[in-house]
Formats: C-alpha cells, structure tokens, sequence
C-alpha cells in the first residue's frame, strides 16, 4: 500500500505543478514599487513560469517535478500553444528550446536538493531554487552556443545570449520567493525535510 500512496503523491504533484507551469507561463511577474504617486507595481519582463517549475521541485521532490517538466515539454512540443511564442515539433529550432529542455534537469536537481537534510528554512530552499535556475540557463547557454556552431542564429547569437541572460537577474529575486513561499507550504503539507 506504501507504494501505490507514493505512486499517488508523485502523480498529483505532477499534475499540480504541470497545471502550475502552464498558469505561471500565463501570469506576469511584477513587483511593487513606492513611487511618488503612491504605491504601483513594476513589470520584470518574464513571467511566473519558471518559478512554478522550481516551486513544484521544491514542494514535491524530484520525480513530480521531472514528471510536470516532461510533460509541460510534451504538450507544448504537440501543438498547444503553452510556449512564448506557440508550440509545435518546429520549436526545438528555436533558439530558446535550451532554456525550455533545461527545465527537465533543473527540475531534478532542485528536487534533490530539496529532499536534502537541513532544508527547513527559506535561505536554504531559495538557494536549491537558485541551484536550479543555474542549471537551466546553462542548459540554455550550451543551445546558443551549440546553434551558433552550426550557424543557426547567423550573427546574433552574442544578442540572443544577452537577451536571454538578462532574464537571470529578476529570476534569481523570484528564486527568493520562491524559498520564502515554499517553506511555509511545505510544511503545511507535511514534506519532509
């Protein structure tokens, strides 16, 4: 009986965090400024997606993560429009499935870390999200660079890199959060630390 509550747990938190991956793509991340006319809210030009991804690796372990990462990648690579720019088979080409393919070992990584001693508290949880966020933009970085040797993105691929490095910063700050966020809802649902 262990196993099959097991088997259930990691389903639904792949279902959950695949469901959480898709709404996050769909949400702007912002942040509130106090500005001279009052309180507003900044746009940091990326959504929730990622940090859904990280989320979900931090709350339910490894495999839901790897789980919601694949099929997140499935649905989007077979014609549902879930990514930036569409969907499609076509999108591997693009010079941002890197980032896309690295949510797979990101998602992993990030659930091991967080299965580990000692992450009880919001610094260690952001830093496993972090950890994560550093392997999908190297995943990311190692597409440009393998598209560029093979003369896919002609001569913009210094631009492609910047563009997309760009987007680690205000990532790294919702990585933040994301340990913040997580540590109460962990134990909440009784994860194991």
């Amino acid at each position: 009986m262990n196993g099959a509550l097991r088997a259930l747990a990691t389903w639904s938190g792949a279902i959950a965090g695949l469901l959480m991956i898709v709404v996050g793509g769909l949400v702007p991340a912002a942040f509130p400024v106090h500005e001279a006319s009052g309180w507003g809210v900044r746009p940091l030009g990326i959504t929730l997606q990622v940090p859904a991804l990280l989320l979900t690796a931090l709350l339910c372990g490894p495999r839901s993560a790897a789980l919601a990462a694949v099929a997140y990648l499935s649905i989007g690579l077979f014609q549902l429009p879930v990514f930036h720019e569409g969907g499609g088979i076509s999108y591997v080409l693009d010079p941002g499935f890197g980032y896309l393919a690295g949510f797979l070992p990101a998602a992993w990584i990030t659930g091991k870390l967080a299965r580990q001693k000692g992450m009880d508290d919001p610094l260690p949880l952001a830093g496993a999200a972090a950890v994560g966020l550093v392997v999908l933009h190297l995943c990311g970085l190692a597409n440009l660079l393998l598209g560029h040797l093979a003369g896919r993105w002609g001569g913009d691929t210094l631009a492609l890199v910047l563009t997309y490095t760009l987007a680690l910063l205000p990532q790294l700050l919702l990585c933040c959060a994301t340990g913040v966020l997580a540590w109460p809802l962990r134990r909440l649902l009784m994860v194991p630390s």
